[in-house]
């Protein structure tokens, strides 16, 4: 069985005191009520130090929200997955849907971040998932599908075993929209058929697979009862301790 896992994504919230406080506060909360998942914080870069000191010693993961595809070098304002990996981040986000649709980023420039995660011991999340109108004219799937293959195509087996997958629809971020359980499952149950032609099948069986979109404490069980649906990437529930601890599972 595929472990669970709950990734909050703190996006451009959260200074370092904040974050801090936050990430104590979650500390607490866990250990008041333990879950029967893996916990990730995805906090900004500048926050970063300050999250990973309050965890120091905890079984909660630490990852980035995005990296460069060099190590090093003359890019000014970037950040090297070699950097994330020195603080102690275990993850690191790879093509989330802001990142294609309001940064630009295209699969080719996907495909060598994470790439450039593998390569530094990081763990990546990938993400996908169509806009509104390409699921209303029916090309949900093979945006999917091509999402995912521009990204994991010639990975080794080993590689593979480390990529998180976390379905997304963008229509669902952010605006209030959730897909239903039922539209969610068919579409991660469509992602485990789909990464078996692109990757080693076997190992495709054992990619864990994260839903993220309007994920709030009133929907997660409906939706992590769901075959197939292996955790979540929560965007603004985990902002604050109560809603990311409700959403998790016991």
């Amino acid at each position: 069985m595929r472990r669970k896992r709950v990734a909050g994504n703190w996006k451009m919230n959260k200074d370092h005191r904040e974050g801090a406080a936050l990430a104590r506060e979650i500390l607490e909360g866990l250990a008041k009520e333990p879950v029967s998942c893996e916990v990730i914080l995805l906090p900004p870069f500048t926050t970063l130090p300050a999250v990973l000191q309050v965890l120091a010693g905890s079984a909660v993961s630490v990852g980035g929200q995005d990296l460069f595809y060099e190590d090093e070098g003359a890019f000014t304002g970037e950040v090297s997955g070699s950097m994330l990996k020195s603080l102690g981040c275990a993850y690191v986000l790879v093509g989330h849907s802001e990142r294609r649709h309001v940064i630009g980023e295209g699969g080719e420039i996907l495909a060598k971040k994470l790439r450039a995660a593998l390569r530094n011991g990081l763990a990546p999340i990938y993400c996908v998932g169509e806009l509104i109108e390409e699921r209303e004219s029916g090309r949900a799937e093979a945006v999917v599908e091509r999402q995912l293959a521009d990204a994991l195509h010639g990975l080794s087996t080993s590689e593979i075993g480390r990529v998180v997958i976390a379905y997304e629809p963008v229509w669902a971020i952010g605006t209030g929209k959730t897909a239903t359980p039922d539209d969610a499952s068919s579409m991660h149950a469509f992602i485990h058929a789909a990464l078996e032609r692109i990757v080693e099948p076997a190992a495709a069986r054992e990619m864990p697979i994260l839903y993220g979109g309007s994920v709030k404490p009133d929907n997660a069980a409906a939706l992590l009862s769901r075959d197939g649906i292996d955790g979540f990437l929560v965007g603004g529930a985990s902002l604050k301790a109560p809603s990311f601890l409700a959403v998790m599972p016991r």
